[in-house]
């Protein structure tokens, strides 16, 4: 026997692993056939020694996946093969299948859980991290709610960006309540994909059934032992009467006791503002078109229900529940209405989901990311030369007027730019052309990346999206683009999706796609005023160039969000469809009116982090992901936090501070909070006192209780169709009524609060709160200001009559404003100032 060398004894351990495989290739003969084979080698390698011998090069590996199941036992080629078989589809020769992978990702699965599919039940991904926190959050609120009375109908809000795959969780979620009936609403009547696919893709949900108007089915004939979830838009579940009723046309929807419903897409208090802002460029006609698409119509009457009269869901609608998930993709309008408090709510924001991102590549080098195809976003701001921003400058600070700028009048080849030279001039900015700047950037030695000179940024500006003040300024730029003299421009294609001939929704989409095509050899460029910003993907976009005024956050940045799509590439080379190529790593956004831009970005920042105390602490975590470069007409520049917020400050004054105090988000009108008033003798005596209340009569408060429930009743009533014509008056005499006197309580309430900023001027306190100030320090002054004693005001502030995380945001707001203003002269306001004393906290200074 031959003696063993030590390095024979101690051989290393075979790396071999049992794995399937299938490819295909790509001529007539192998159309619609799979390769299902086996090997414990490396598949790659095994599939080219196959193939080598017939010098065949047009194939694809589509399946690479391990051979075993949970418990350790293997199963062969030749089982996935016969399992195939005996679901009906073809052997064609040797190991050869008439099939789809999806068919074959079906039969693997089978295989490894011993279970019986129906349909192509193929996925078996788990819930990622963020999926798994919601659904346990949500079941633990239901359940001790439960707890405490088993009557309970609980509501819990998803406060979620897109893609963080709501449908399957919310799925996964109904799947661990043990629901058997699952009804989704959704308020955007957009399309249903996901909520079909994802029921009838996952190995989770193998035997439910999905039901939905377009899909059909009879919903009276189901599989009542097997979950069913049913699908359809607010106005064909739950549309309105003449009477301003929501009512079923479905008689068997208010039979049935469904265990969860789900609002999708719900959008809460200023969704029509959203919307307005957001089609405005648009003709009267389409923008009306394009709104009532995006938003479902009675959407205003069911958020005045739950936001103003403080009704529950089954006082308006009529179905059934134990449990209610609202599900909305708006940022923060949702946590501004106080609606749902702190445990109610889970949010997935663009910072959480980026933050992801990094955690899961520091932790997990090498493999695959889960979130690593969402791309990071950049904002780079650009200040304008002097000329130009005096052709077109508005407001107080003489802000570049993009509206004003992009002026321009007729359609389609007749339309013009009101100040085209100009806008030719930012065109050449632009791409680095313009004479002025050349000679600066000779100068300094250094060219600032304009967009489309940049060769750092071109590959990014390869399909982009302008956003424009409205229709004429899209024919005007695309007419402008397309002259002699512009000869760069003409590699782009230029799309205009705007006005009545670009069609209305997704009608607007196919010629954006067909000039996109792959998106490998074209260049295109999108000219939008408002179409095509919502609810679309188009992977391709990798910029967007906000060239309008916009007002609100949301708006700005639910357009800004259409450039942030995934898009890669599954299974690159054909040789691995376990790997993936990210094609759009980043995205952009470019703004040509600087200091609009970092309000929008600070208020968003603030926005999405309601509970944050210190606001440039919000900022600080949104911009460590969205990184902010600004030139300032000679060099490019990262900005921080606190220079995001002093130049967002910088553009405002005592004036617009002031508004703050006159907002109607200060304080709380709707039927809770003034029921809670009434049910007080003291807190009715202390609103008694405030100066003016008296002059709105005697019981006003219950005036507006006693009006909005008879509103109610009538409403119900209005549902058997027995109200006549005298009650149908009176229904309407009396909400006319019951909002007008709100209005005025409204008003009183906010008028009382415009006496509080008093304290920042008449008192020489920094470090300690605002409610310090008043309640301990000047309480004599406070009760001279206001005409409310200090144990008023505690008891209207604990009965949630004031907003104290608005009153702390105008705080901030004043204070940075006031400190930059000094310091900008040369003065500090306070000597050693190391805090800023908010409403009811303290936040650090730096």
């Amino acid at each position: 026997m031959i003696k063993q060398t030590i390095d024979e004894i101690l051989s290393p351990k075979p790396e071999a692993r049992p794995r399937i495989y299938a490819y295909s290739i790509a001529d007539a003969a192998h159309a619609g056939l799979l390769k299902i084979g086996q090997t414990a080698r490396d598949v790659k390698r095994r599939v080219a020694e196959q193939l080598q011998t017939a010098a065949i090069k047009n194939y694809r590996i589509e399946l690479d996946e391990p051979a075993e199941r949970d418990d350790g036992t293997v199963f062969s080629d030749h089982e996935v093969r016969a399992a195939l078989a005996r679901k009906g589809f073809a052997h064609s020769e040797l190991e050869w299948m008439r099939c789809t992978l999806a068919d074959v990702r079906t039969v693997l699965t089978e295989l490894r859980t011993g279970q019986k599919l129906t349909g192509t039940h193929h996925q078996t991904f788990p819930m990622r991290r963020e999926q798994a926190e919601a659904v346990n959050a949500t079941h633990a609120y239901f359940l001790s709610r439960w707890a405490e009375d088993m009557h309970a109908v609980p509501r819990f809000l998803w406060n979620a960006k897109m893609r963080f795959g709501k449908t399957f969780t919310t799925y996964q979620l109904a799947k661990k309540l043990g629901a058997k009936r699952v009804l989704v609403v959704t308020f955007k009547p957009a399309v249903e994909d996901a909520w079909q696919t994802d029921l009838e893709s996952h190995a989770d949900f193998n035997g439910w059934q999905y039901l939905s108007k377009s899909s059909g089915g009879d919903p009276t004939q189901i599989d009542r032992a097997k979950p069913v979830v049913f699908f359809g838009s607010f106005q064909d579940l739950l549309g309105r009467d003449p009477a301003g009723n929501i009512k079923p046309k479905n008689e068997w929807l208010h039979q049935v006791n469904w265990d969860l419903v789900v609002f999708d897409e719900y959008h809460f208090g200023a969704w029509r503002e959203t919307a307005k802002e957001l089609f405005e460029g648009e003709e009267d006609a389409v923008a009306r078109k394009e709104a009532k698409l995006e938003y479902a119509a009675g959407l205003d009457d069911v958020n005045e229900d739950l936001n103003v009269l403080s009704q529950k869901e089954t006082d308006f609608l009529p179905i059934t529940t134990r449990a209610y998930l609202y599900l909305s993709g708006t940022p923060f309008k949702a946590l501004a209405t106080g609606e749902f408090i702190e445990e109610q709510i889970f949010n997935w924001t663009y910072t959480d989901e980026q933050r992801a991102k990094a955690e899961f590549a520091t932790m997990n080098p090498g493999k695959w990311n889960p979130y690593g195809a969402l791309p990071q976003m950049r904002l780079l701001t650009y200040q304008m030369p002097d000329e130009l921003v005096s052709v077109a400058s508005a407001g107080e600070f003489d802000e570049f007027d993009l509206n004003e700028f992009f002026a321009a009048t007729g359609t389609g080849s007749g339309a013009l730019f009101k100040y085209k030279s100009d806008v030719q001039k930012w065109l050449d900015i632009i791409r680095g052309q313009y004479s002025p700047q050349a000679v600066e950037a000779l100068k300094t030695g250094t060219r600032p990346p304009f967009p489309y000179s940049d060769v750092r940024l071109l590959p990014y500006l390869q399909h982009s999206l302008w956003f424009l003040p409205n229709v004429a300024a899209c024919h005007a730029m695309a007419n402008l683009l397309r002259e002699k003299h512009n000869t760069f421009w003409r590699e782009y294609d230029v799309v205009v999706a705007a006005g009545t001939s670009a069609g209305i929704g997704l009608e607007a989409l196919p010629p954006v796609r067909k000039a996109i095509g792959s998106g490998f050899e074209t260049k295109t460029i999108t000219l939008s005023c408002g179409k095509l910003t919502t609810g679309v993907t188009v992977a391709q976009w990798s910029s967007i160039l906000m060239l309008r005024n916009l007002k609100s956050p949301e708006t700005y940045f639910q357009a800004a969000f259409r450039v942030q799509s995934p898009w890669s590439i599954k299974n690159p080379n054909g040789d691995n469809p376990n790997e993936e190529e990210i094609l759009k790593p980043l995205c952009f956004v470019f703004d040509f009116a600087p200091t609009r831009a970092l309000r929008q970005l600070s208020e968003y920042g603030i926005g999405l982090s309601p509970n944050e105390p210190n606001p440039e602490n919000a900022v600080r975590d949104l911009v460590s992901f969205l990184p902010v470069l600004a030139y300032d007409g000679a060099n490019m520049t990262q900005i921080d936090a606190g220079g995001i917020l002093d130049i967002a400050m910088a553009g405002t004054s005592a004036t617009l501070l002031a508004r703050k105090w006159e907002s109607a988000l200060l304080v709380n009108v709707d039927n809770d909070t003034l029921r809670r008033i009434m049910d007080n003798p003291e807190a009715m005596a202390a609103v008694e006192r405030i100066e003016g209340w008296r002059a709105l009569g005697d019981n006003v408060i219950e005036t507006i209780i006693n009006k909005s429930d008879k509103v109610k009743e009538l409403k119900a009533k209005a549902k058997s169709g027995s109200l006549s014509e005298k009650e149908k008056k009176e229904l309407t005499d009396e909400e006319k009524e019951y909002k007008s006197k709100r209005k005025l309580v409204q008003e009183k309430l906010i008028k009382f609060a415009t006496r509080i900023p008093a304290f920042m001027y008449l008192t020489d306190f920094r470090e300690n709160t605002l409610q310090d100030v008043i309640t301990k320090l000047e309480p004599d002054l406070f009760q001279a200001v206001t005409g409310l004693t200090v144990k008023d005001f505690h008891l209207l502030v604990r009965l949630k009559v004031f907003n104290t995380e608005h009153m702390n945001q105008a705080v901030f707001a004043f204070r940075r404003y006031e400190d930059a203003s000094l310091r900008y002269t040369g003065i500090e306001s306070h000597q050693g100032l190391t805090h800023y004393g908010l409403y009811d906290t303290v936040v650090a200074r730096e």
